[in-house]
């Protein structure tokens, strides 16, 4: 765990202490702590989670081998096909649309989506970072009608705080969720299907895991 923290320190926009580490995974604080408690440290997956996202090298994390930044992203094709086509990968990750989901660390990504880098713009208004857009479940009715049980949708995983009303992914302290974020003057928490209650504060140490634009059926909502 040191070496992790020690790189992330290092980035051209330094990241440093437990809580920003954690939000630059898009992991809870408590998952950073129990690699704390493990003698082996941090797992693979987190390490190599480390370098796709913040181009801290996996080697350093695991065996302090340099070096210990590479520069950017891992050079594994995640972001664009031989055609210059926008790469998405879907995780075998679920997002509660009602009940919270708790995933593993780091699911397995299971297929990947080619969109148009014109298309991705149109969407999120650039083109992100390799690895920034990642495609998740959605599990449950509390967003129905805009999101139906078991769609995909894709995830902005850059944004980690609140941007503006729309709809994000996000943990309250026991899994992820997919609900409507409101400001009135304090952010609240809204599920679009009515039938769950009206919108409530966002409680404390709630995580944003990032901001959804559209859906598998190439919609957007927010």
């Amino acid at each position: 765990m040191k070496r992790l923290y020690a790189a992330a320190a290092q980035l051209d926009s330094p990241i440093r202490g437990q809580s920003a580490v954690a939000r630059a995974l898009g992991q809870s604080p408590q998952t950073l702590k129990n690699w704390e408690s493990r003698a082996t440290g941090v797992s693979a997956a987190g390490a190599n989670k480390a370098q796709q996202m913040l181009g801290i090298s996996s080697t350093w994390i695991l065996e302090a081998q340099p070096p210990m930044l590479i520069g950017g992203p891992s050079s594994v094709s995640n972001s664009a096909t031989q055609c210059d086509y926008v790469r998405v990968q879907q995780l075998d990750a679920e997002a509660g649309m009602g009940e919270a989901v708790e995933n593993v660390d780091y699911p397995e990504v299971i297929r990947a989506i080619d969109f148009e880098p014109g298309y991705i713009r149109s969407i999120v208004g650039f083109v992100p970072a390799p690895g920034r857009l990642r495609l998740i479940t959605g599990n449950g009715d509390s967003m129905q009608p805009v999101i139906q049980p078991g769609d995909a949708v894709v995830v902005d995983t850059g944004i980690t705080s609140f941007d503006g009303d729309g709809i994000y992914l996000i943990n309250m302290g026991n899994g992820q969720q997919i609900k409507r974020l409101l400001d009135r003057g304090v952010i609240h928490v809204a599920s679009d299907n009515k039938s769950y209650g009206d919108p409530f504060p966002m409680p404390d140490g709630t995580l944003i895991g990032g901001k959804v634009y559209l859906r598998n059926r190439i919609e957007r909502f927010n």
